[in-house]
């Protein structure tokens, strides 16, 4: 069993059913998928993204820096979102970051991390990387080393990584495990290249999953073989 977890989520899950904003079963959902398996002693910290709020088209007349910088600052609005969800059912968790000084927001140090662990708290990881032209799929990875997580999952709506989208494609290829070599060659877009490249040089293995299909979360972190795996090849 996997004892320390990074967890990526993208912000289109809050909004639910629509295209924007937050939607508080979503929250709720969050709440109860990451609290069933923190009860099994595990250790889990949180990245989750912004496009509820933003999308990089819908903002491209800033220029990308800007552009990158509101992604940001939307990934710390849906941060202090899910730790109020977790505070509403009365699970200890903190958001830390290095780019902004918020009542609800604390410094982000390793010594930050490890003692929000011992303390058995839930780390909601905010503001990305801290620097603009890195996603949120980059900053996990390297919140991921940070943390010296086992695993790095990410959960979305889709039940693994498939040579195509699903969703277009009916001959779509859905893999079981695939190399982090493979996964670049083959130009994958379930995340981004620099995400793997991080994940590969501190062997953390990614595990593409359906997060939103009840229980899945906490079967797989009992070792069920649910959704895809990429891993370093020995």
């Amino acid at each position: 069993m996997y004892k320390r977890i990074l967890l990526k989520l993208s912000g289109e899950v809050l909004s639910g059913e629509g295209k924007k904003g937050l939607d508080s079963k979503m929250g709720d959902l969050i709440v109860e998928e990451v609290s069933n398996v923190i009860e099994k002693g595990v250790q889990i910290g949180i990245v989750i993204g912004a496009g509820n709020l933003f999308r990089g088209e819908d903002i491209s007349y800033v220029g990308p820096i800007n552009a990158d910088q509101i992604g940001m600052l939307g990934t710390v609005i849906n941060s202090i979102y899910l730790f109020s969800s977790f505070k509403k059912h009365g699970i200890d968790s903190v958001v830390l970051s290095k780019i902004t000084d918020l009542p609800s927001v604390e410094r982000l140090t390793y010594d930050a991390i490890e003692r929000a662990f011992r303390e058995h708290k839930i780390v909601i990881f905010a503001g990305g990387t801290s620097n603009p032209l890195f996603t949120t799929d980059t900053a996990a990875a390297l919140r991921a080393a940070e943390m010296n997580a086992d695993v790095l999952i990410k959960g979305t709506k889709v039940d693994g990584v498939y040579s195509k989208d699903p969703k277009k494609f009916s001959d779509a290829k859905r893999f079981e495990k695939l190399t982090f070599e493979e996964a670049i060659k083959m130009n994958l877009t379930v995340m981004d290249t620099s995400a793997f490249v991080l994940c590969r040089s501190h062997s953390i293995p990614v595990i593409v999953m359906n997060f939103f299909e009840k229980g899945n979360f906490s079967k797989l972190v009992d070792g069920d073989k649910i959704g895809t795996l990429v891993f370093n090849e020995i």
